[in-house]
């Protein structure tokens, strides 16, 4: 018992250690929600797609430890969310924008963080209060890899 407690603590440290670093002290871009969606983007330019799949594909990010998809050379996929694939026909790029933002939005009871949200958190690690995990620039490129994902 003592080892599975000891085999235990060692994956949720790791899991600590793999979350990205907080997109930094700049001030929160606003947004509005309309219905299920973020129809405006957060910047001014588009989001770039490849940095978006890397970003998806990068352990820190967290997106591929609870989602799997179209990552043929990525080990170890998440199941614990949705397949990715098929992204962009399942969901229009606002949809998406809100569940990268604010998931708990839709689904109070979703274990997706809310990746620019930092208000009305409750579980919040002191050097997170009041950053963003991801910058909007980050969210973007997150939101045009996603929707370029149709089949």
């Amino acid at each position: 018992m003592a080892r599975a407690i000891q085999i235990a603590g060692a994956w949720l440290g790791a899991a600590w250690l793999a979350l990205p670093l907080p997109a930094g002290a700049q001030a929160l871009r606003s947004y509005a929600i309309v219905g299920d969606a973020i129809p405006d983007r957060l910047t001014t330019t588009p989001g770039d797609a490849v940095r978006g799949r890397a970003l998806v594909v990068e352990r820190s990010s967290t997106c591929i430890l609870c989602h799997n998809g179209p990552f043929p050379e990525v080990r170890f996929q998440g199941d614990l969310a949705p397949n990715l694939a098929g992204s962009g026909s399942r969901w229009s790029e606002g949809q998406l924008r809100l569940r990268l933002v604010d998931a708990a939005h839709l689904n109070a009871a979703t274990i997706m963080p809310s990746y620019y949200r930092v208000d009305g958190l409750d579980r919040v690690g002191p050097s997170w209060r009041g950053k963003p995990i991801l910058s909007a620039e980050q969210i973007e490129d997150i939101v045009a890899y996603l929707a370029s994902l149709r089949d």
